[in-house]
C-alpha cells in the first residue's frame, strides 16, 4: 500500500470529535439517558475522548462500553485467516434498557460493521434508540445505514483505504488515505 495523503492530523481529529460531542449533546438535549458504546478496536478510545468532551461541555459523566462484534459479522469466513476468530471482550456495565445508545466507530464504509454492532447491542438489551457516530464516513454503503454524527466525510474510490491511527492503539495520531 502506498500512502497518498494525511487527511486529519491530531488537531483536526480533536476538532472533529469536539464537533461530534456538541452535536450529540444538542440532538439529545444534554447528556442524560445516553450510553456511548465503542466498537472495537478504534471505536473504544474515540468513545472515551467523546465522553471527556461531553463531560467538559455538560458536566455529566456519560457511561461508556466496549463492543466486540466478531461473532456477529456476516463476512467472518472472509476476514479471518484462521478457523478461529480472535474474540475480544464486550464490556458494557450500564443498563441499556430505555437508554439512547450511541455506537462509535472510526470509519463507516459498507455498513456491515454497524449492522453487526446493532445486532450485538440488541442481544444484550433493547435500548430505546441506537444512534451512530463515526470519525470518517468514506461512502460505498452496501446496507441502508447512515451516521448521525460524522467527523469528516471523505469520498473514496474502491482502490483506496482509510487508515485511522490513534495514540492509544497505534502510538501515532492521524487519518490517512492509502492506495491499494
Amino acid at each position: 500500500m502506498k500512502k497518498k495523503t494525511v487527511l486529519l492530523d491530531q488537531a483536526a481529529m480533536g476538532r472533529a470529535l469536539t464537533r461530534i460531542a456538541h452535536e450529540i449533546v444538542e440532538k439529545n438535549k444534554g447528556g442524560d439517558n445516553l450510553v456511548l458504546v465503542g466498537i472495537k478496536t478504534r471505536g473504544v478510545p474515540l468513545t472515551k475522548r467523546i465522553q471527556e468532551k461531553i463531560r467538559q461541555i455538560e458536566g455529566v459523566e456519560v457511561p461508556t462500553g466496549e463492543l466486540d462484534i466478531t461473532l456477529y459479522r456476516d463476512d467472518l469466513e472472509t476476514v479471518t485467516s484462521t478457523d478461529d476468530p480472535e474474540l475480544k471482550e464486550t464490556k458494557i456495565d450500564s443498563d441499556l434498557k430505555h437508554k439512547k445508545v450511541i455506537l462509535i466507530d472510526d470509519v463507516l464504509y459498507t455498513g456491515r460493521t454497524v449492522r453487526a454492532a446493532m445486532d450485538a447491542v440488541m442481544d444484550i438489551e433493547r435500548p430505546s434508540q441506537i444512534q451512530l457516530g463515526v470519525l470518517v464516513d468514506r461512502g460505498h454503503r452496501e446496507l441502508p445505514i447512515r451516521a448521525d454524527y460524522v467527523g469528516k466525510n471523505i469520498p473514496t474510490s474502491e482502490e483506496e483505504i482509510i487508515v485511522v491511527q490513534l495514540e492509544e492503539v497505534d502510538e501515532q495520531e492521524e487519518v490517512s488515505i492509502y492506495e491499494k
